[in-house]
């Protein structure tokens, strides 16, 4: 059995086009698992009447907690022998589930990821984030790690189908955003390998308002304190079980504080931020490093430099550029 955890927060306009995705799936032996965290609209009532439709949907309603909660409500509650998640707002391909357990059984594996594409409000599909394999690829989870801290990997659970006894010891860390970078860095630690299947099967929903997609300049979304935080805890780690990824370890440590750089509101660039001086600090000690690292580009290093020397003038100027730009 696959038992597919669909964690419900306020989406009621994508919230039926998502769990009739997973109800029409090939793969029969499905547990369905909808975790309303708290919703404030319709979503709640809706994911109890798609319930009384289709047997195999369980309803969980809870205090909001946020995403990671309701999936490890989720997990806590699942019969399957598999684990795998969908977004409430996002949709999956008829095959999703069958083509990932076929892999895994072909392989002898105990995951299985499968390729996505990006939507937007418009039905238009977006340039690929992660760009899928030409072929079924076995990767081991080495190589998994140094495509994540390259910035080329994928890192959702989203689109993988997982062993449920690999979540025994493990929960997604919760009050935290980028959160399924953290539990994959440490699943890879336990799993040798794992198969990618090519068909972008899982369509992500990209609108504005998410977690990470911000239409006020000063709208600050916590995922960009997290992937810093998130950085540091693969950098330590790297630093004791792959000692040979030290140096791509450095570069993805020095790109996510760029992206935290390049987000963080001007205003809130001054002496009483700690984590924002703290971001400072650490790209001025390492500042010779950054420069003689091998996987930086030249452009990351020219913004990594003179974000160390002078950000908030750099910050303004990037700003006054992007306006005179639109």
């Amino acid at each position: 059995m696959v038992t597919i955890i669909v964690p419900v927060y306020n989406t009621e306009k994508y919230l039926e086009r998502c769990v009739r995705s997973v109800m029409a799936q090939t793969y029969k032996d499905l547990e369905i698992i909808l975790v309303d965290d708290g919703s404030t609209d319709s979503s709640g009532k809706m994911a109890d009447e798609l319930a009384v439709e289709d047997g195999r949907i369980r309803v969980i309603h809870q205090v909001n907690g946020g995403s990671s909660r309701a999936r490890n409500t989720g997990i806590d509650n699942a019969h399957g022998d598999y684990i795998g998640f969908v977004d409430s707002d996002d949709y999956i391909d008829e095959d999703f589930v069958s083509l990932m357990m076929d892999a895994i059984e072909r392989y002898d594996v105990q995951m299985a990821q499968i390729s996505r594409d990006e939507i937007d409000e418009q039905g238009e599909r977006r340039p690929d984030v992660c760009i899928p394999p030409s072929e079924e690829s076995l990767i081991t989870s080495e190589e998994q790690l140094r495509e994540l801290l390259m910035h080329r990997g994928d890192c959702s659970f989203c689109t993988r189908i997982t062993k449920r006894e690999l979540f025994d010891d493990m929960r997604f860390p919760e009050d935290r955003l980028n959160e399924d970078f953290y539990l994959l860095v440490e699943m890879l630690g336990v799993i040798d390998k794992y198969v990618i299947l090519p068909k972008q099967a899982y369509h992500v929903f990209y609108r504005m308002g998410s977690n990470s997609r911000r239409e006020d300049p000063e709208d600050f979304s916590r995922v960009f304190t997290d992937i810093v935080v998130n950085a540091d805890h693969v950098e330590e780690l790297v630093s004791v079980r792959y000692p040979f990824l030290t140096e791509t370890a450095k570069r993805f440590a020095l790109i996510q504080r760029l992206d935290y750089m390049l987000h963080i509101p001007i205003s809130a660039m001054n002496k009483d931020n700690v984590f924002y001086n703290g971001v400072k600090r650490y790209l001025r000690k390492n500042f010779g490093r950054m420069i003689l690292n091998r996987y930086l580009t030249p452009k990351n290093k020219a913004y990594l430099a003179v974000l160390a020397i002078m950000p908030r003038t750099v910050r303004s100027l990037h700003r006054k550029v992007k306006s005179i730009k639109r």
